[in-house]
């Protein structure tokens, strides 16, 4: 028996996932970029990241032809650059936070991390394309990271209250 869309949905919102802005450029220098939440490391050797892109959205064409790409893991107070690079029709870069970063692409200097990557595979996921990045620069910055989880931004239980929590 398949399983019900809104159950489904609503079953994996509770799933916290990383919030994320992926960003590259194209061969005219046109900047791309889209937010994903389907992102996770997956080999350390080598080492290997994927995000996920939904194939009807208007960057996908641009990604799936992209040499690299970067993945800005948003800080807890960058919600609205999220909501900016999900939202269609709008230029997501006019804000003017972007700036070259690693392999010189637009990249958020104040992001949680940044993980910069060549395209490695690209791969079907039904009506999503999962992008395989072979990370060759990383920046770990010392800001908490957005998550998304009940359809709504937060930020991870500091390491130091967790502890006290015990």
């Amino acid at each position: 028996m398949p399983v019900d869309r809104l159950a489904f949905t609503r079953t994996l919102s509770r799933v916290p996932a990383p919030v994320t802005v992926t960003t590259t450029a194209d061969a005219s220098g046109r900047r791309w970029g889209f937010t994903g939440s389907s992102f996770c490391s997956l080999s350390l050797d080598p080492p290997l990241v994927l995000i996920c892109l939904d194939k009807g959205a208007s960057t996908h064409g641009a990604f799936t032809a992209a040499p690299h790409f970067l993945v800005n893991v948003l800080a807890h107070d960058q919600g609205d650059v999220a909501v900016r690079f999900a939202t269609s029709g709008v230029d997501r870069f006019a804000a003017g936070d972007m700036a070259p970063c690693e392999l010189g692409l637009p990249g958020l200097p104040g992001a949680a991390a940044r993980i910069a990557c060549a395209t490695h595979e690209i791969l079907d996921g039904g009506d999503h394309s999962i992008l395989v990045g072979r990370v060759e620069a990383t920046r770990a910055g010392d800001r908490a990271p957005l998550v998304y989880s009940d359809r709504a931004f937060g930020r991870p239980v500091p390491n130091d209250r967790l502890a006290t929590a015990r």
